[in-house]
């Protein structure tokens, strides 16, 4: 397996009075150059050193800047038992928050990727929004007779909203019919992509995909008289004349035998129609008015004409053999490029399981009073921890939703793939992983944007698989979780929450049992019947 290379800081820094080491951990930059506007993550350690076996305690110390915070040690075969907690002081505000539980829940894959000699053992990631200053205190309990070995404080600067975008070989590049509308309006306020590949408040990037241009009638009427008629649908292009038959695949071209009636006074006036195949022979007394070249109709269109035509075409191509639009191929997901992953980071490449046969529910801990605006940057922090903290090739969930509702690609490979991840040791190899931004175990509420979005995007990606998402499955676990051992048969939801196969609170209290909610909005979701191809 390809090595990753890290650069450490030329000058190891031991902080007066403390026995604590300071060092910089920096991803490549994924060629950027010096004169990039863009700021690419990075992670900065402080090594816990002490001699009491039991405790590690960091007074207030002066940092570099952060805003994603976690505990990490040596063997990640060591699952620490203990508590760790860390305050922070703001680096706007200059205050300090009180004192902040780490959570314990994250275990390395099942695979290779989690036996590599850089994989460490590691708290889950903290988001505490940009920082300046960190106070830590970590102790040993339960059956831990000591702190683990090589403890050290992992801080994330998620740089800017460009970093890292659309670099390296990590081949996220968004793509798998990220097409379609959000699921819902966001809950709290706050403004949610409505657009595959789009980005969120606050990102700057372009739309994967450029609108589709309104398809141009090839006809125009010969003349254009003084009095305006209801306008078509399309505008006509002004430089063709009607010397042939009106297709029916034209919005408001009918055929010659289904010329329009249109009745402007006097009725004694009303044309008819044609009745050879020839170009019309007479045209009505009144037509729209002729657009200016590249210009739209300017008026709106009046109410309809008492007579319309027999039969009018529809206003645009509809699927073969159906008579009612089709739903979107996919919920709208925000790829790695528009939310700066930087794919540098990403040595190895994907790899896929045969089929994806559950869905697997988490929460990232940490807080719920981020803005949406911020959840790129969120994402941005978790990547680098996953990859410089964790040791792992790449972020560990498939897919984040954050609270406004807003979707985002996670583990490269592409969003309709069946792609591996890293989030539910023992049954990653049947799959995705989908993890809410906001800790839902101390009071947070999933919002009902929230919860609709994580249903779609559920029903979408097993749907793909021909999997039910209210029905239920059999797992083998493919290790020891604390609820299953290794080769034990575990018959779960589709749609499952993380504690359902590991030993842990993820997804937290309300999101879990949130759960049978979710479960049938994903079974009454548009995505949970997708049509043939």
């Amino acid at each position: 397996m390809p090595k990753r290379t890290i650069w450490l800081a030329a000058g190891v820094v031991v902080l007066a009075g403390t026995g604590v080491t300071a060092v910089s951990v920096t991803g490549g930059t994924g060629g950027r150059g010096a004169d990039d506007a863009s700021r690419p993550a990075q992670a900065h350690t402080l090594s816990l050193d002490g001699k009491d076996p039991k405790k590690r305690e960091l007074p207030r110390t002066d940092t570099q800047m952060f805003s994603l915070v976690g505990v990490s040690w040596e063997d990640s075969a060591d699952d620490f038992e203990g508590t760790a907690q860390i305050r922070t002081r703001g680096a706007e505000s200059g205050t300090w928050t009180d004192w902040r539980d780490l959570d314990f829940g994250i275990r390395a894959p099942e695979t290779e990727e989690g036996d590599a000699s850089r994989v460490r053992g590691a708290s889950e990631p903290l988001w505490v929004g940009p920082s300046d200053a960190i106070e830590a205190r970590v102790v040993a309990g339960g059956k831990e007779t000591a702190v683990p070995d090589a403890l050290r404080l992992d801080m994330i600067d998620p740089g800017d909203e460009k970093g890292g975008k659309g670099q390296g070989k990590g081949g996220g590049n968004g793509k798998g019919k990220g097409q379609g509308k959000p699921s819902a309006e966001p809950g709290t306020g706050e403004s949610a992509t409505a657009t595959a590949g789009a980005t969120p408040s606050g990102v700057d990037a372009e739309p994967t995909t450029a609108p589709e241009e309104p398809a141009e009638p090839t006809q125009e009427p010969t003349e254009a008289p003084a009095t305006e008629q209801p306008a078509p649908s399309d505008a006509p292009a002004p430089s063709e004349e009607p010397t042939q038959e009106p297709t029916a695949t034209e919005p408001d071209a009918p055929a010659p035998s289904e010329e329009p009636t249109t009745e402007p006074p006097p009725p004694s006036e009303e044309p008819t129609a044609p009745a050879t195949s020839d170009a019309p022979t007479q045209e009505p007394t009144e037509e729209p008015a002729t657009p200016a070249p590249s210009e739209e109709p300017a008026t709106e269109p009046t109410p309809a004409p008492t007579a319309e035509p027999t039969a009018e075409p529809s206003a645009g191509p509809e699927p073969s053999g159906s008579t009612s639009p089709a739903a979107p191929d996919a919920p709208a997901i925000v790829s790695r490029a528009d939310w700066g992953a930087d794919e540098s980071l990403v040595v190895d490449p994907p790899s896929y399981l045969a089929t994806v046969d559950a869905v697997f529910v988490h929460h990232t801990a940490g807080t719920n009073d981020y803005d949406c605006a911020d959840s790129a940057a969120i994402v941005r922090g978790i990547l680098t921890y996953h990859v410089e903290t964790n040791g792992w090739n790449d972020i560990g969930y498939n897919f984040f939703v954050d609270k406004c509702g807003t979707v985002f690609e996670g583990r490269a490979g592409g969003v309709d793939k069946p792609v591996r991840g890293a989030h539910t040791y023992g049954f990653n190899g049947y799959s995705a992983g989908v993890s809410l931004l906001g800790d839902y175990e101390n009071g947070g509420t999933p919002t009902a944007a929230a919860k609709q979005a994580i249903a779609d995007l559920s029903a979408w990606k097993l749907g793909l698989h021909g999997v039910d998402p209210e029905a239920k499955v059999t797992l083998t676990a493919a290790g020891d979780t604390g609820v299953y051992d290794t080769g034990e048969q575990a018959t779960i939801n589709t749609i499952s929450g993380h504690r359902d196969g590991y030993a842990t609170l993820c997804p937290g209290a309300t999101l879990y049992s949130a759960l049978p909610e979710i479960r049938g909005a994903a079974g009454a979701s548009v995505y949970a019947d997708r049509p043939e191809k």
